[in-house]
C-alpha cells in the first residue's frame, strides 16, 4: 500500500536507500500518514509530573483523564523512535554467534526485502528478535505483542511462534525436540511460520552477507508503526 507523506525525503533517507540499493520504487520513501503532522520536532517533553494529578485512580475525574490522555498522546508521538533505540541494544550481544544480534535482525529483514516480501512483512522480521534483550526466555511473545497492534493476524502469529519453529534447526542440540513445531501442524499459520524460519531467520547469521542498516529500514518501521494502531483495548 502506498501511503503519501514526508518521512523518508524529509530525514534523507529515500535518496540514500535509493544510491545503496537502486529502489526507486520502493514503498517507504514517502513514510507514514501521521509523520506529516507528527514530526520529531512536535514530540513535547511529558516527563514532569503534574502535582494536581490524583493519588489513587479513585479519585480520578473526567478532566484528569482527558489530560493524561492528551499527554499519553504526546509520548507516544516517540514510540517508533523508541522501538528504534531499542533495536540497536541488540547490538550489544553476540552470545557466541558469528554475527551480533542487531545484525541478525537485519540480515533476517534483509533477506526478506530482497525477496519481495510487503513491507509489513519485513518490518517484522525486523523486529522478531527485540524481546532478545529484556526477555530470553519469551523473546518471540515480547516481538508479537509489539507488532500485534499494527500487523496482521498471520504476521502476529509468525512472530510469535517463530522461536518454536526455530527449534527445528537446534533443538536436538541442546536436549529440546526439534519437532515441537507440529503441535502447530495443520494451522492455517504453519507453513508461513517454517518459511520465515527457514528462508530468512535461520541463514541470517553470516558474517559476510551484505545487509541493509537500520537507517534503511526506518521509513519501513515508520509506515507500519507509525501512524496509531488497528486494535486496541484502548480504542472504540
Amino acid at each position: 500500500m502506498a501511503i503519501s507523506g514526508s518521512w523518508g525525503k524529509a530525514r534523507g533517507l529515500g535518496s540514500a536507500y535509493d544510491r545503496a540499493f537502486g529502489r526507486s520504487d520502493s514503498p517507504w520513501l514517502s513514510g507514514s500518514l501521521l509523520c506529516n503532522t507528527v514530526l520529531m520536532t512536535d514530540v513535547v517533553d511529558t516527563s514532569a509530573p503534574n502535582p494536581k494529578s490524583f493519588h489513587a485512580m479513585i479519585d480520578g475525574t473526567k478532566a484528569d483523564w482527558d489530560h493524561i490522555t492528551e499527554q499519553i498522546d504526546l509520548y507516544n508521538r516517540s514510540f517508533v523512535d523508541r522501538v528504534l533505540e531499542h533495536l540497536t541494544m541488540l547490538a550489544d550481544d553476540s552470545s557466541g554467534f558469528a554475527v551480533n544480534r542487531l545484525e541478525h535482525s537485519l540480515q533476517t529483514a534483509t533477506r526478506a526485502y530482497r525477496d519481495d516480501k510487503d513491507t509489513e512483512y519485513v518490518v517484522c522480521a525486523l523486529i522478531h528478535d527485540i524481546g532478545d534483550m529484556l526477555a530470553p526466555y519469551n523473546h518471540a511473545d515480547v516481538a508479537a505483542k509489539i507488532l500485534e497492534p499494527f500487523v496482521s493476524e498471520a504476521n502476529t502469529w509468525m512472530v510469535e511462534k517463530h522461536g518454536i519453529f526455530q527449534g527445528y534447526y537446534f533443538f536436538d542440540h541442546v536436549g529440546l525436540d526439534k519437532n515441537m513445531r507440529d503441535q502447530f501442524a495443520g494451522h492455517e499459520f504453519f507453513d508461513r511460520c517454517a518459511e520465515f524460519c527457514h528462508n530468512y531467520d535461520q541463514m541470517a547469521f553470516d558474517p559476510s552477507y551484505d545487509a541493509m542498516t537500520l537507517a534503511d529500514f526506518e521509513p519501513a518501521v515508520r509506515e507500519i508503526m507509525g501512524h496509531g494502531p488497528r486494535r486496541s483495548i484502548y480504542m472504540e
